[in-house]
């Protein structure tokens, strides 16, 4: 039988010891009431304990008999011929994922029968599959796309195809099947021809060579570097197959603060056996490289890039990681930006620096991930505006192998943000949107927050840079692209780490499969994403999966209601950024609260309007206008762009002090329905699942109201106004909240 690879299988009695007298009566008891317990748990329909370690791919026996008995007639075999090695592990993944689900054992053979099957390889490598594709399908698959199909067989016993131009395209085809499966769809008419839209789909792990995990919440880091390159963990393929089963594409193993040592021999020769781990999965490495590495490794005197030998010893270096990883992908660097060294100690551009980069990698098809969050706390400059003001004006002259990746807003992956402006103002460089699965603002992994909702928004938003429709994911996806490089990129911020579930929270899985669903085609819904997952994770259950979708889709807005509503931003405790902070004004100004939402008397936000910090104008004249028209302007944003007084009417009926004080409750009142939601599903799933997340629920309850209470009793004191009917009292007066402190936050930089 084929064992699924993601359940670590033991015997029930690891250590056998001598039986002496006595002890067998005590042994036999044991073992009787054992089988009693799993007899009477398959019986009774007891569901078993999940760790979540499987996530999403959990190929448990479907609950549908006519499903199951469908999918059986279909899956009578499995037909391939290939020896390439991501077409055996689609293989694997088809053995063990139909194994599970139907709970049979189908034989492997070469040919098509006339008893159906299932039938999978790449055009070139299979005649019968060459023979029924369409003859426009291989044009629309492209290198990574696949075709799943079912046929009518001899005996009318259908035959499922999933065909593709590439070995990790017949992976991607196996792991679509096999989600049509989980979510409850039959063999019967499937006809699926897809292809990402976004050709270069990646993972940031903000991950220290010590394992610590930089705005990591689920543990530490994966990465087992001290017992690299001798021992290989098995969750090492695990990640891989969850990542490819929702396309993602590449893994950047290290902190964007980066360390040089990453770079060395000894440490190359550990992410080569990584390497050698994802490439059947098609996840392709790369690294974040510290600017000044010539000189902390290299031995040179400085490191800028216009150098000769600085350009050289680069150059040497590349070629030494290709070495080891030969489809080593290429560097992420944060330059210039909170502390980190970068072109700009020489007086060079960033695209100094990023173009000497480009070109050690160009020869073998390399890219460079040049950073665009830049700041610096000595320029008068409002913070939203730096970014631009520094990279707009290079536009055009950045290599072809370089991405400058831009976060989805301009400051820093708040609750909510307007689209950054640099979305579609440089036409002739290619942009990188960086998004942020791990929830460093939002909660960390003890509040959920599903945030597919809000990348979608970006993904969505109208840049009109290039007329109406040019939206944020047609920018990044770079359909204009006619040279050899990959078409477009699109990064996460991972939230994996060593919890046995790889999240910490156990819904908090679903943005690492929503962000991998949405970067390959961000057309997707937040809502169809969010039900796959459900059904995939918990169950097709209908009132599983509509309770489950709709506490998902309530999360992110009710989120940004307690925490930062109406455009309010970075107004979180300093450091840690967990819990509320709106009074932090110590340490340079655009790290403190009082910097952005600027409450006094009159009224409160920041005025980014051509009378305040003019950061609007940065936008399409036809965007800015919105932005800049506080009556048009989306109540999300409206804080964010302007200086409301507190009377100001909003479109509610409410002024704006209430509106702000009824925002906060809402969202304490929309946490708080989930606990009863959540524990009516307590029959419905695993005891340690539902427990775990009632635990989480129980606290964000909690602390939604801390946040309620804390902000609301400080901008008090300048509203002077009295909390309006239906909204909570604070529990505490203000100085209580001031003087909380929180030790030890994971994830954290530096010691607190």
């Amino acid at each position: 039988m084929k064992l699924n690879p993601f359940v670590h299988h033991k015997p029930i009695f690891p250590t056998v010891y001598p039986l002496r007298s006595g002890m067998v009566c005590r042994f036999l008891t044991q073992l009787t009431c054992l089988l009693a317990v799993v007899v009477c748990g398959l019986g009774c329909g007891v569901l078993r304990a999940d760790d979540g370690y499987r996530a999403w791919l959990r190929y448990d026996p479907l609950d549908q008999l006519s499903q199951r008995q469908a999918w059986t007639a279909v899956a009578s075999g499995y037909i391939c011929r290939e020896d390439d090695p991501s077409v055996q592990v689609a293989l694997e993944e088809l053995m063990s994922g139909l194994g599970g689900l139907l709970g049979i054992e189908p034989e492997v053979r070469p040919e098509v029968s006339g008893s159906g099957g299932v039938l999978i390889g790449t055009i070139d490598g299979n005649p019968e599959i060459a023979v029924r594709l369409r003859p426009d399908d291989a044009d629309q698959i492209g290198s990574e796309g696949y075709v799943v199909r079912t046929y009518a067989n001899g005996n009318g016993k259908p035959l499922v195809m999933v065909a593709a131009r590439s070995g990790i395209g017949v992976l991607y085809g196996v792991f679509d099947l096999l989600r049509q499966v989980q979510t409850g769809v039959y063999p019967y008419g499937l006809d699926r021809v897809d292809q990402p839209k976004i050709g270069l789909r990646m993972l940031n792990h903000w991950d220290n060579l010590n394992r610590t995990v930089e705005r990591g919440y689920a543990g530490f880091s994966l990465w087992e570097w001290f017992e690299l390159p001798d021992y290989i963990s098995p969750r090492y393929r695990d990640y891989a197959r969850l990542c490819a089963s929702v396309g993602i594409n590449a893994s950047v193993l290290t902190n964007v603060n980066a360390n040089a040592v990453i770079l060395t021999e000894p440490y190359l020769e550990k992410v080569a056996a990584l390497a050698d781990v994802f490439r059947p999965y098609g996840v392709r490495v790369y690294l974040t490289a510290r600017f000044s590495a010539p000189m902390e490794i290299g031995g040179l005197e400085t490191a800028d890039p216009l150098d000769p030998q600085v350009a050289g010893w680069w150059k040497q270096k590349v070629e030494e990681i290709y070495r080891h990883v030969p489809d080593f992908g290429g560097f992420l660097v944060k330059a210039n930006s909170e502390g980190q060294p970068g072109p700009q100690d020489y007086g060079r551009s960033h695209a100094d620096g990023a173009n000497m980069m480009a070109d050690a990698l160009a020869p073998y098809g390399g890219t460079v991930m040049w950073r665009a969050f830049v700041y610096a706390a000595e320029v008068e400059m409002d913070r939203a505006m730096q970014a631009y003001a520094e990279f707009q004006p290079l536009d055009g002259t950045f290599r072809p192998n370089v991405f400058v990746q831009i976060k989805n807003g301009a400051i820093d992956f708040m609750p909510t943000e307007p689209f950054h402006p640099l979305f579609g103002a440089m036409p002739k460089t290619r942009q990188t949107l960086e998004l942020q699965i791990t929830q460093e603002y939002l909660g960390a992994s003890i509040h959920l927050a599903y945030l597919a909702p809000m990348w979608k928004q970006c993904l969505d938003a109208d840049t009109r840079m290039a007329g109406a429709g040019t939206t944020v994911a047609k920018v990044i996806a770079g359909s204009n692209s006619a040279d050899g490089y990959l078409p477009g990129a699109i990064a996460g911020v991972a939230n994996t780490g060593t919890n046995r579930n790889w999240t910490g929270h156990p819904l908090a899985a679903a943005n690492w499969y929503a962000f991998g669903r949405l970067a390959w085609n961000p057309d997707l819904s937040p809502e169809s994403v969010a039900e796959e997952w459900v059904r995939m994770t918990f169950s097709n259950d209908a009132s599983v999966v509509e309770s489950l979708r709709q506490m998902l889709m309530e999360s992110h807005p009710a989120v940004v209601d307690y925490m930062m509503p109406l455009g309010l931003h970075h107004i979180m405790a300093w450091d840690h950024h967990y819990g509320p902070g709106p009074w932090i004004d110590q340490g340079r100004p655009d790290w403190t609260a009082v910097y952005y939402h600027k409450a006094d008397k009159d009224g409160i936000g920041f005025d980014r309007t051509a009378s305040g910090s003019g950061a609007v104008q940065q936008y399409h004249p036809d965007v800015a206008g919105l932005f800049a028209d506080a009556n048009a302007c989306p109540d999300r944003y409206l804080l964010w762009f302007h200086h409301m007084p507190w009377d100001h009417p909003m479109p509610s009926g409410n002024n704006l002090w209430d509106e702000i004080c009824l925002r906060y409750q809402r969202g304490v009142d929309t946490v708080g329905s989930w606990l009863e939601v959540w524990s009516g599903l307590k029959d419905s799933m695993d005891a340690q699942r539902h427990d775990h997340v009632m635990r989480l629920l129980t606290r964000q309850e909690r602390e939604s109201r801390w946040w309620r209470d804390a902000c609301l009793s400080y901008f008090q004191t300048f509203s002077n106004r009295p909390l309006p009917e239906g909204v909570g009292v604070p529990e505490h007066d203000l100085e209580y909240y001031r003087n909380l402190r929180l030790r030890y936050v994971p994830g954290t930089p530096s010691e607190q």
